[in-house]
Protein backbone atom coordinates (compact mmCIF):
# COMPACT_ATOMS: atom_id res chain seq x y z
CA UNK A 1 0.00 0.00 0.00
CA UNK A 2 2.81 2.41 0.90
CA UNK A 3 4.49 1.77 -2.43
CA UNK A 4 1.29 2.57 -4.28
CA UNK A 5 0.86 5.87 -2.45
CA UNK A 6 4.46 6.86 -3.13
CA UNK A 7 4.10 6.05 -6.81
CA UNK A 8 0.91 8.07 -7.05
CA UNK A 9 2.50 11.10 -5.41
CA UNK A 10 5.58 10.79 -7.60
CA UNK A 11 3.42 10.62 -10.70
CA UNK A 12 1.30 13.58 -9.59
CA UNK A 13 4.43 15.66 -9.04
CA UNK A 14 5.72 14.87 -12.51
CA UNK A 15 2.36 15.69 -14.08
CA UNK A 16 2.08 18.90 -12.04
CA UNK A 17 5.57 19.98 -13.09
CA UNK A 18 4.68 19.31 -16.72
CA UNK A 19 1.50 21.40 -16.48
CA UNK A 20 3.33 24.35 -14.91
CA UNK A 21 6.06 24.08 -17.56
CA UNK A 22 3.36 24.22 -20.25
CA UNK A 23 1.94 27.34 -18.59
CA UNK A 24 5.38 28.96 -18.68
CA UNK A 25 5.73 27.92 -22.32
CA UNK A 26 2.42 29.60 -23.17
CA UNK A 27 3.39 32.80 -21.36
CA UNK A 28 6.79 32.88 -23.07
CA UNK A 29 5.11 33.34 -26.47
CA UNK A 30 4.06 36.92 -25.63
CA UNK A 31 7.16 38.55 -27.09
CA UNK A 32 7.40 36.69 -30.38
CA UNK A 33 3.64 36.97 -31.01
CA UNK A 34 3.60 40.68 -30.24
CA UNK A 35 6.50 41.23 -32.63
CA UNK A 36 4.34 39.87 -35.48
CA UNK A 37 1.62 42.48 -35.01
CA UNK A 38 1.42 45.46 -37.34
CA UNK A 39 -1.01 47.45 -35.25
CA UNK A 40 -1.02 50.57 -33.08
CA UNK A 41 -0.64 49.97 -29.35
CA UNK A 42 -4.33 50.60 -28.58
CA UNK A 43 -5.38 48.03 -31.18
CA UNK A 44 -2.97 45.47 -29.76
CA UNK A 45 -4.31 45.98 -26.25
CA UNK A 46 -7.96 45.88 -27.29
CA UNK A 47 -7.62 42.80 -29.49
CA UNK A 48 -5.61 40.81 -26.97
CA UNK A 49 -7.98 41.77 -24.16
CA UNK A 50 -11.07 40.76 -26.17
CA UNK A 51 -9.75 37.28 -26.92
CA UNK A 52 -8.37 36.85 -23.39
CA UNK A 53 -11.72 37.87 -21.94
CA UNK A 54 -13.54 35.20 -23.92
CA UNK A 55 -10.94 32.52 -23.13
CA UNK A 56 -10.84 33.17 -19.37
CA UNK A 57 -14.63 33.53 -19.17
CA UNK A 58 -15.02 30.08 -20.71
CA UNK A 59 -12.48 28.77 -18.21
CA UNK A 60 -14.46 30.30 -15.32
CA UNK A 61 -17.71 28.83 -16.64
CA UNK A 62 -16.18 25.36 -16.83
CA UNK A 63 -14.34 25.56 -13.50
CA UNK A 64 -17.40 26.87 -11.67
CA UNK A 65 -19.74 24.43 -13.44
CA UNK A 66 -21.90 27.19 -14.85
CA UNK A 67 -22.17 29.23 -11.65
CA UNK A 68 -20.58 32.24 -13.29
CA UNK A 69 -22.51 35.02 -11.57
CA UNK A 70 -21.85 33.50 -8.16
CA UNK A 71 -18.13 33.29 -8.96
CA UNK A 72 -17.96 36.97 -9.90
CA UNK A 73 -19.96 38.10 -6.88
CA UNK A 74 -17.76 36.10 -4.54
CA UNK A 75 -14.61 38.12 -5.27
CA UNK A 76 -15.96 41.22 -3.47
CA UNK A 77 -14.00 44.45 -3.13
CA UNK A 78 -10.61 42.75 -2.87
CA UNK A 79 -11.36 41.08 -6.21
CA UNK A 80 -12.15 44.44 -7.79
CA UNK A 81 -8.83 45.77 -6.52
CA UNK A 82 -7.07 42.74 -7.96
CA UNK A 83 -8.85 43.28 -11.29
CA UNK A 84 -7.65 46.89 -11.44
CA UNK A 85 -4.09 45.85 -10.59
CA UNK A 86 -4.11 43.09 -13.19
CA UNK A 87 -5.47 45.48 -15.82
CA UNK A 88 -2.61 47.88 -15.12
CA UNK A 89 -0.10 45.03 -15.25
CA UNK A 90 -1.49 43.55 -18.47
CA UNK A 91 -1.64 46.91 -20.27
CA UNK A 92 1.82 47.91 -19.06
CA UNK A 93 3.30 44.59 -20.17
CA UNK A 94 2.11 45.00 -23.76
CA UNK A 95 3.19 48.65 -23.77
CA UNK A 96 6.64 47.65 -22.54
CA UNK A 97 7.01 45.10 -25.34
CA UNK A 98 6.41 47.92 -27.81
CA UNK A 99 9.16 50.06 -26.27
CA UNK A 100 11.85 47.60 -25.16
CA UNK A 101 13.42 44.30 -26.13
CA UNK A 102 11.74 41.08 -25.05
CA UNK A 103 14.82 40.16 -23.01
CA UNK A 104 14.77 43.40 -21.03
CA UNK A 105 11.04 43.18 -20.34
CA UNK A 106 11.12 39.56 -19.17
CA UNK A 107 14.21 40.00 -17.02
CA UNK A 108 12.36 42.71 -15.12
CA UNK A 109 9.30 40.44 -14.84
CA UNK A 110 11.54 37.83 -13.26
CA UNK A 111 11.79 40.11 -10.22
CA UNK A 112 8.15 39.53 -9.26
CA UNK A 113 8.86 36.92 -6.52
CA UNK A 114 11.49 39.14 -4.91
CA UNK A 115 9.40 42.31 -4.98
CA UNK A 116 6.34 40.43 -3.73
CA UNK A 117 8.41 39.22 -0.78
CA UNK A 118 9.54 42.78 -0.04
CA UNK A 119 6.02 44.24 -0.34
CA UNK A 120 4.69 41.44 1.83
CA UNK A 121 6.67 42.90 4.70
CA UNK A 122 4.28 45.87 4.69
CA UNK A 123 1.42 43.55 5.67
CA UNK A 124 3.39 41.60 8.20
CA UNK A 125 5.26 38.92 6.26
CA UNK A 126 8.87 38.58 7.42
CA UNK A 127 11.71 38.86 4.92
CA UNK A 128 14.51 36.43 5.61
CA UNK A 129 18.21 37.24 5.08
CA UNK A 130 18.35 34.95 2.05
CA UNK A 131 15.65 37.07 0.38
CA UNK A 132 17.57 40.27 1.04
CA UNK A 133 20.67 38.64 -0.45
CA UNK A 134 18.72 37.62 -3.55
CA UNK A 135 17.51 41.19 -3.99
CA UNK A 136 21.08 42.47 -3.81
CA UNK A 137 22.17 39.99 -6.49
CA UNK A 138 19.23 41.04 -8.69
CA UNK A 139 20.24 44.70 -8.42
CA UNK A 140 23.74 43.70 -9.54
CA UNK A 141 22.20 41.97 -12.55
CA UNK A 142 20.40 45.15 -13.54
CA UNK A 143 23.64 47.09 -13.21
CA UNK A 144 25.23 44.71 -15.71
CA UNK A 145 22.28 45.13 -18.08
CA UNK A 146 22.51 48.92 -17.84
CA UNK A 147 26.05 48.73 -19.20
CA UNK A 148 24.98 46.92 -22.38
CA UNK A 149 25.72 48.66 -25.72
CA UNK A 150 21.96 48.85 -26.37
CA UNK A 151 20.79 50.13 -23.04
CA UNK A 152 17.18 49.52 -22.00
CA UNK A 153 14.82 52.17 -23.35
CA UNK A 154 13.58 54.47 -20.57
CA UNK A 155 9.88 54.14 -21.47
CA UNK A 156 10.13 50.38 -21.94
CA UNK A 157 11.91 49.98 -18.62
CA UNK A 158 9.36 52.19 -16.85
CA UNK A 159 6.37 50.23 -18.17
CA UNK A 160 8.14 46.93 -17.41
CA UNK A 161 8.61 48.08 -13.83
CA UNK A 162 4.95 49.12 -13.58
CA UNK A 163 3.85 45.72 -14.90
CA UNK A 164 6.15 43.93 -12.49
CA UNK A 165 5.24 45.98 -9.40
CA UNK A 166 1.47 45.88 -10.02
CA UNK A 167 1.61 42.12 -10.42
CA UNK A 168 3.70 41.81 -7.26
CA UNK A 169 1.06 43.84 -5.41
CA UNK A 170 -1.59 41.54 -6.88
CA UNK A 171 0.24 38.58 -5.38
CA UNK A 172 0.36 40.21 -1.95
CA UNK A 173 -3.35 41.10 -2.05
CA UNK A 174 -4.44 37.63 -3.12
CA UNK A 175 -2.12 36.05 -0.58
CA UNK A 176 -3.86 37.89 2.25
CA UNK A 177 -7.34 37.64 0.75
CA UNK A 178 -7.64 33.89 0.29
CA UNK A 179 -11.27 34.16 -0.79
CA UNK A 180 -10.36 36.11 -3.94
CA UNK A 181 -10.52 33.92 -7.02
CA UNK A 182 -8.03 35.13 -9.60
CA UNK A 183 -9.89 33.84 -12.68
CA UNK A 184 -13.01 36.07 -12.39
CA UNK A 185 -10.74 38.97 -11.42
CA UNK A 186 -8.69 38.31 -14.55
CA UNK A 187 -11.89 38.48 -16.62
CA UNK A 188 -12.76 41.84 -15.10
CA UNK A 189 -9.22 43.10 -15.68
CA UNK A 190 -9.54 42.39 -19.39
CA UNK A 191 -12.90 44.20 -19.43
CA UNK A 192 -11.09 47.24 -18.02
CA UNK A 193 -8.29 47.02 -20.59
CA UNK A 194 -10.79 46.56 -23.41
CA UNK A 195 -12.94 49.49 -22.28
CA UNK A 196 -9.91 51.77 -21.99
CA UNK A 197 -8.30 50.85 -25.31
CA UNK A 198 -11.26 50.08 -27.60
CA UNK A 199 -12.17 53.75 -28.30
CA UNK A 200 -8.66 54.29 -29.71
CA UNK A 201 -8.35 50.97 -31.55
CA UNK A 202 -8.47 50.64 -35.31
CA UNK A 203 -10.83 47.74 -35.82
CA UNK A 204 -10.41 47.83 -39.58
CA UNK A 205 -6.73 46.90 -39.25
CA UNK A 206 -7.34 43.84 -37.07
CA UNK A 207 -8.11 41.44 -39.89
CA UNK A 208 -5.94 38.83 -41.57
CA UNK A 209 -2.71 37.83 -39.87
CA UNK A 210 -3.12 40.46 -37.16
CA UNK A 211 -6.36 38.85 -36.03
CA UNK A 212 -4.70 35.45 -35.82
CA UNK A 213 -1.83 36.73 -33.71
CA UNK A 214 -4.21 38.61 -31.42
CA UNK A 215 -6.20 35.41 -30.96
CA UNK A 216 -3.03 33.50 -30.08
CA UNK A 217 -2.04 36.18 -27.57
CA UNK A 218 -5.42 36.20 -25.87
CA UNK A 219 -6.43 32.55 -26.05
CA UNK A 220 -3.13 30.66 -25.96
CA UNK A 221 -0.66 32.99 -24.25
CA UNK A 222 -3.09 34.14 -21.55
CA UNK A 223 -6.02 31.72 -21.47
CA UNK A 224 -4.15 28.46 -21.96
CA UNK A 225 -1.40 29.59 -19.60
CA UNK A 226 -4.01 30.18 -16.90
CA UNK A 227 -5.57 26.78 -17.56
CA UNK A 228 -2.32 24.82 -17.30
CA UNK A 229 -1.23 26.67 -14.17
CA UNK A 230 -4.55 25.95 -12.46
CA UNK A 231 -3.96 22.24 -13.07
CA UNK A 232 -0.29 22.06 -12.16
CA UNK A 233 -0.14 24.32 -9.09
CA UNK A 234 -2.43 21.93 -7.22
CA UNK A 235 -0.01 19.04 -7.58
CA UNK A 236 3.38 20.47 -6.63
CA UNK A 237 4.75 22.75 -3.88
CA UNK A 238 4.34 26.48 -4.48
CA UNK A 239 8.08 27.17 -4.44
CA UNK A 240 8.66 24.48 -7.05
CA UNK A 241 5.90 25.93 -9.23
CA UNK A 242 7.45 29.39 -8.87
CA UNK A 243 10.80 28.06 -10.00
CA UNK A 244 9.34 26.32 -13.04
CA UNK A 245 7.47 29.46 -14.13
CA UNK A 246 10.84 31.19 -14.47
CA UNK A 247 11.15 29.22 -17.72
CA UNK A 248 9.05 31.99 -19.23
CA UNK A 249 11.83 34.50 -18.68
CA UNK A 250 14.37 32.20 -20.34
CA UNK A 251 12.23 30.99 -23.26
CA UNK A 252 10.73 34.37 -24.18
CA UNK A 253 14.02 35.97 -25.30
CA UNK A 254 15.11 32.63 -26.80
CA UNK A 255 12.15 32.53 -29.23
CA UNK A 256 12.81 36.00 -30.63
CA UNK A 257 16.54 35.23 -30.88
CA UNK A 258 15.96 31.95 -32.75
CA UNK A 259 13.55 33.74 -35.09
CA UNK A 260 16.19 36.35 -35.82
CA UNK A 261 13.99 39.17 -34.56
CA UNK A 262 16.21 40.29 -31.68
CA UNK A 263 19.79 39.53 -30.72
CA UNK A 264 20.39 40.81 -27.20
CA UNK A 265 23.98 41.89 -26.42
CA UNK A 266 26.16 39.80 -24.14
CA UNK A 267 25.73 42.23 -21.23
CA UNK A 268 21.94 41.88 -21.39
CA UNK A 269 22.22 38.08 -21.40
CA UNK A 270 24.70 38.12 -18.52
CA UNK A 271 22.53 40.48 -16.49
CA UNK A 272 19.48 38.37 -17.19
CA UNK A 273 21.24 35.22 -16.01
CA UNK A 274 22.22 36.99 -12.79
CA UNK A 275 18.66 38.20 -12.16
CA UNK A 276 17.09 34.82 -12.87
CA UNK A 277 19.76 33.18 -10.71
CA UNK A 278 18.76 35.50 -7.87
CA UNK A 279 15.12 34.48 -8.26
CA UNK A 280 16.04 30.78 -8.30
CA UNK A 281 18.08 31.37 -5.14
CA UNK A 282 15.03 32.98 -3.53
CA UNK A 283 12.28 30.52 -4.47
CA UNK A 284 14.34 27.43 -3.62
CA UNK A 285 15.07 28.48 -0.05
CA UNK A 286 14.04 25.79 2.45
CA UNK A 287 10.72 26.11 4.22
CA UNK A 288 10.89 27.66 7.69
CA UNK A 289 10.58 25.30 10.60
CA UNK A 290 7.14 25.43 12.20
CA UNK A 291 6.99 26.87 15.70
CA UNK A 292 6.12 24.56 18.60
CA UNK A 293 2.67 26.18 18.72
CA UNK A 294 2.05 25.32 15.07
CA UNK A 295 2.22 27.37 11.91
CA UNK A 296 1.56 31.08 12.28
CA UNK A 297 -1.26 32.91 10.56
CA UNK A 298 1.00 34.02 7.77
CA UNK A 299 2.23 30.55 6.86
CA UNK A 300 0.91 29.10 3.63
CA UNK A 301 0.31 25.57 2.41
CA UNK A 302 3.71 25.47 0.77
CA UNK A 303 5.47 26.40 4.00
CA UNK A 304 7.01 29.64 2.69
CA UNK A 305 5.81 32.50 4.81
CA UNK A 306 7.71 35.22 2.98
CA UNK A 307 7.80 34.10 -0.63
CA UNK A 308 4.52 35.84 -1.48
CA UNK A 309 3.78 33.25 -4.14
CA UNK A 310 1.33 30.47 -3.28
CA UNK A 311 -1.97 32.34 -3.56
CA UNK A 312 -1.09 33.75 -6.96
CA UNK A 313 0.24 30.47 -8.20
CA UNK A 314 -3.02 28.79 -7.33
CA UNK A 315 -5.01 31.46 -9.12
CA UNK A 316 -3.03 32.50 -12.18
CA UNK A 317 -1.21 35.59 -13.48
CA UNK A 318 -2.17 38.61 -15.57
CA UNK A 319 0.48 38.79 -18.28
Amino acid sequence: MAVAVTATRSGSRAIGSAYVALAALAWSLAGILQRQLRLPLASQMAGRAAFALVAVFVYVAIAERGRVLAAFRAIGRPGLAVAALMAASSASFITALNDASVANVLVIQALVPLVAALLGRVVGDPVRPRTWAAMGVAVAGFAVMAGAPTRPDLAGTAFSLVAMVTFAVTIVVTRHQADVSMAPAMCLSQVIVLAASAPFARVGEMGGANLGYLALLGIVQMGLGQFFLSLGARLIPAAEAALITQLENVLGPLWVWVAGIERPPAATIAGGVIVIGAVVFQVTQPAPRPSPAGPGPQADAGGQADAGLPAALRRGRPE
